[in-house]
């Protein structure tokens, strides 16, 4: 997810995702300075999007997804299936240097996995998930795959490919290209959102695979919200209708309102290259930092650091973190992509109370992962849904 703006033409449909998690194996290949306001530009091309795009469907709040981000002060709804310890549900992992998606219980067993070949190498440089996030109907599943320039939706009972945007590894800034997507989400509406941080952008894309609406100069990379950004890797929409676009150039966070204008800029001055940020239900920003040693940080609008994890040696530190969410326990999940482990760590104490993977060694088999870059904790939509397909336990996130 390592690796904008016309700003938003019109509101961004709020996005108040139901997560997933839910075991079925299958192979898929695929085809084909300071902040400012600056002046409101649209971009907008083609016709609006309808909303027949798989994943799309009613909203429901979620507080622990990344994508699921409540207006400060809204609690999370309640959900009766949930499990007691540090990972209070199943968790989805996008295991990009594997080429693949599992989702895993709190006890470490996969109970759902795909395969994701999109050709090219594994590893750190795989085409395979970068990230993955569930879709507003509990039913789909959105990844971006960075170095193959693609983003595709994912039917969770078929697993098949059910959507795509780009060309695979073919990168290009012209209608119907990518250029190193990040952070792919399905609006309600059935809009598809993703960070193109190469070309300094972010787009809505309709079902039909028409850019709507853009946020972000294409080409331009420089920091000055809402006209243009700096390597944009983060796009969260926000259930107020607004976005949280986090940019790697100049270590900034940036919201904007359901009109695209800016709310507020954060300067990470602590954080050398911030991946994926979200905002979470007190208003605040958590954000890591993808680094070696790296860290995570919980930053107020204001810039004030008010929680930090950052250990600099031995077996709790991080080697590129690429995502951190708050879950509904008050734990938080990361991913440590290069440490080849998915990690909760008790903020009052600092300590990993929980991991799936080994440190630093690679692999294919049950508790092991190759640079795993992306997780969502798994509603009780999916949950449902995987049950009915013999894969479900229960345990979904509340």
């Amino acid at each position: 997810m390592p690796q904008r703006p016309l700003p938003i033409a019109a509101p961004i449909a709020a996005l108040v995702v139901v997560l997933a998690g839910g075991v079925v194996l299958a192979h898929i290949a695929s085809s084909s300075t300071a902040p400012g306001p600056g002046p409101a530009v649209a971009a907008a091309s083609g016709a609006a999007a309808g909303s027949s795009l798989p994943g799309a469907g009613a909203s429901s709040a979620h507080g622990t997804s990344p994508q699921a981000v409540l207006a400060p002060g809204t609690p999370p709804s309640p959900s009766p299936a949930t499990s007691a310890g540090p990972l209070p549900g199943d968790l989805l992992i996008a295991d990009r240097g594997n080429d693949r998606l599992l989702i895993v219980t709190p006890a470490k067993r996969i109970i759902w996995s795909m395969t994701i070949d999109p050709g090219g190498p594994r590893g750190s440089q795989s085409w395979g998930p970068d990230d993955a996030f569930f879709t507003p109907d509990g039913a789909h599943i959105v990844i971006n795959q960075e170095n193959a320039h693609t983003v595709s939706i994912i039917d969770i009972a078929t697993r098949k490919v059910v959507w795509q945007y780009g060309h695979t590894g073919r990168p290009g800034s012209a209608p119907g290209y990518l250029n190193g997507p990040d952070d792919a989400y399905v609006l309600p509406d059935g809009t598809v959102t993703v960070a193109d941080i190469r070309n300094e952008r972010v787009l809505f894309i309709s079902p039909s695979k028409t850019i709507v609406r853009q946020v972000g100069l294409t080409g331009v990379r420089r920091h000055d919200p809402p006209v243009s950004y700096a390597a944009p890797n983060g796009d969260v929409p926000l259930a107020d209708g607004g976005m949280l676009v986090t940019e790697i150039g100049g270590s900034w966070v940036d919201r904007l309102d359901a009109q695209g204008r800016l709310v507020w800029a954060i300067h990470l001055r602590d954080i050398a290259y911030p991946s994926d940020a979200q905002l979470l239900p007190n208003g605040n920003v958590l954000v890591v930092d993808y680094s070696t040693p790296g860290q995570i940080e919980e930053v107020t609008p204001a810039g004030r650091v008010v929680w930090r994890y950052d250990v600099r040696s031995g077996p709790g530190m991080l080697s590129n973190p690429s995502l951190a969410v708050r879950l509904s326990n008050g734990n938080i999940a990361v991913t440590d992509d290069f440490g080849q482990t998915v990690d909760v760590i008790d903020p009052a104490t600092h300590r990993i109370v929980w991991q799936y993977g080994h440190l630093g060694v690679p692999g294919t088999a049950a508790d092991h992962l190759y640079n795993p870059d992306g997780l969502d904790p798994v509603p009780a939509s999916t949950a449902a849904l995987l049950a009915t397909l013999g894969g479900s336990t229960g345990a979904a996130a509340p």
